[in-house]
């Protein structure tokens, strides 16, 4: 599926490379899902294989058979290299990521930014995000984007550029990217789980804030079903605590940690939804549990807090949202 979306990035960079004005490091700035890493991994394949033909190739599909697509795929095209965070043991990719790129990684590089491209005058390296840099390693980086190697680009993904080093933003050019609409969210979903019903896709779509790689990722977890626990804790208080304790039992297992996640995510979301439309006593109630939500939701994976305990709290700030709890 083509990427959808952020069509004034993809403009802007196309025409930089079909104008000759391609600059050396684009710094691909935007929230986390929304396509970032796609657009620079078919960017770096239309660069390469534009200037392995003579032509560009920033125009139209590239076969999948064409030599460049063909050992990007199988991770042996010389002048593409791909940073990312790598499983703590090697000979268990499933397993733990490591929390940053090393300095390692990106020592690695340098022999081969010493040499020219081997395959035509390009070479490119994509940075999947930049934000996971630790310090030596970006350190290390500027060097290459203050004395940029003949031909090479590089991409950088960030989902928080403010908090890369000032040296290295004034090193690249800013390509923006922006939340997907609903509508481009919804068709992304389908197009990957067309057999999904309609009340799931709305609720992906209500969870992914315009991200479809946030949707994705809560795909096949029920998030309906979820969201109308919530919704009906919010509406009565759920006195009897039956709602919340069939969900702090549901979600107290290791295998219902992915589900338990989204819950810790769309608790506080729906109080957050909730607040807009209050005022006075009511504003304050809701505000008062959206700040506790977000506090719980955030500590709870940080500190290993029990699955039970946290759901049945958080549901009962929830719950604060019933008619007549706050005013």
């Amino acid at each position: 599926m083509t990427l959808l979306g952020n069509d004034a990035a993809r403009a802007a960079f196309v025409a930089a490379v079909d104008g000759g004005s391609l600059h050396h490091a684009w710094l691909l700035a935007g929230p986390e899902g929304v396509g970032k890493g796609g657009f620079a991994r078919e960017m770096a394949l239309r660069i390469l294989a534009g200037a392995a033909d003579g032509r560009s190739r920033m125009h139209g599909e590239i076969p999948t058979n064409h030599p460049a697509a063909a050992l990007i795929a199988s991770g042996g095209h010389p002048d593409y290299r791909e940073l990312v965070r790598l499983p703590k043991e090697p000979d268990k990719p499933d397993q733990d990521i490591a929390r940053s790129i090393k300095i390692e990684q990106v020592r690695a590089l340098q022999p081969r930014l010493a040499t020219r491209p081997s395959f035509s005058d390009q070479r490119v390296i994509v940075i999947d995000a930049i934000d996971d840099l630790e310090r030596p390693a970006a350190n290390a980086l500027l060097k290459n984007l203050e004395e940029p190697p003949v031909g090479t680009v590089f991409l950088l993904i960030s989902h928080s550029p403010g908090r890369l080093l000032p040296t290295i933003r004034s090193r690249c050019r800013l390509l923006r990217f922006d939340p997907l609409s609903d509508d481009l969210v919804a068709r992304i979903v389908h197009h990957h789980s067309p057999d999904i019903d309609a009340a799931e896709v709305d609720a992906l779509v209500a969870a992914a804030e315009g991200s479809p790689g946030r949707a994705l990722a809560f795909a096949g977890l029920s998030v309906a079903a979820l969201d109308r626990d919530l919704a009906a804790i919010a509406a009565d208080g759920d006195p009897t605590n039956r709602i919340r304790s069939r969900l702090a039992k549901s979600l107290a297992g290791k295998a219902a940690q992915p589900r338990y996640a989204v819950f810790l995510d769309r608790a506080p979301a729906l109080i957050a939804a909730s607040a807009r439309t209050r005022r006075g006593p009511a504003l304050r109630e809701a505000l008062d549990a959206y700040d506790k939500a977000r506090a719980l939701a955030a500590l709870a994976p940080a500190v290993s807090l029990v699955a039970e305990t946290t759901v049945f709290e958080m549901a009962g700030l929830v719950a604060r949202l019933a008619p007549g709890r706050g005013g």
